[in-house]
């Protein structure tokens, strides 16, 4: 499925309601608990529903609670990074955001209590098509691929092992070969650098 085409009316719209969420207008934060909620609970439930003995609904509830947060933190930069120019629809990108929320919080349970197979959510990663598959797909496979260019060989090792794999810190420090305090350190290094470039990107577009 493809993002369906945007009419002016819509974009100008979303726009503005983004705007409103920027300056803190507590209206459009209702407006759009109101009008993408469901879509951000369903994106999350899409992901959680593969693993139902070690999720609940009360995880889901969590998990859209800490996405509303990520929402606002660091002066509400996630909602900054929608990219309307480029033809995106908001609804996909906070579908992306929700998935991505979801995923997250599974990754935090395997590492901090050991419940999600790593098999099986890597099968979840390679059968689940979220809004974020077409997104990146699209229109941002050749940024992504322009900010991994520009990684060492080692730290890009790192990127697909701990982010894409979602090896545990340990597995990624015995595969590398490297100490378990690397590994953070590296983590943060590199979420950093790539922020840092996404930034970059953001602004010149």
């Amino acid at each position: 499925m493809v993002p369906s085409t945007v009419t002016f009316a819509e974009r100008r719209a979303e726009l503005a309601l983004l705007d409103r969420l920027i300056a803190g207008d507590e209206e459009a934060w209702r407006t759009l608990h109101a009008r993408y909620g469901r879509l951000m609970v369903r994106c999350i439930q899409r992901v959680t529903r593969r693993f139902p003995r070690v999720v609940s609904p009360e995880d889901d509830r969590e998990i859209f609670a800490n996405l509303l947060l990520e929402l606002v933190s660091r002066d509400k930069r996630k909602l900054r990074l929608f990219q309307a120019s480029r033809g995106n629809r908001l609804s996909t990108w906070l579908g992306l955001l929700a998935s991505h929320a979801a995923f997250d919080y599974l990754r935090t349970l395997r590492r901090d209590r050991g419940l999600v197979p790593l098999e099986d959510e890597s099968a979840a990663l390679r059968d689940e098509v979220t809004p974020y598959d077409h997104l990146e797909s699209s229109q941002h496979r050749h940024i992504v691929a322009g900010m991994m260019a520009e990684l060492s060989h080692k730290d890009r090792q790192f990127v697909s092992l701990y982010f894409d794999r979602g090896l545990a810190p340990e597995a990624v420090a015995t595969v590398m070969n490297i100490s378990l305090k690397t590994v953070y350190s590296k983590k943060h290094k590199i979420r950093s650098r790539l922020e840092g470039m996404a930034t970059t990107q953001r602004l010149a577009a």
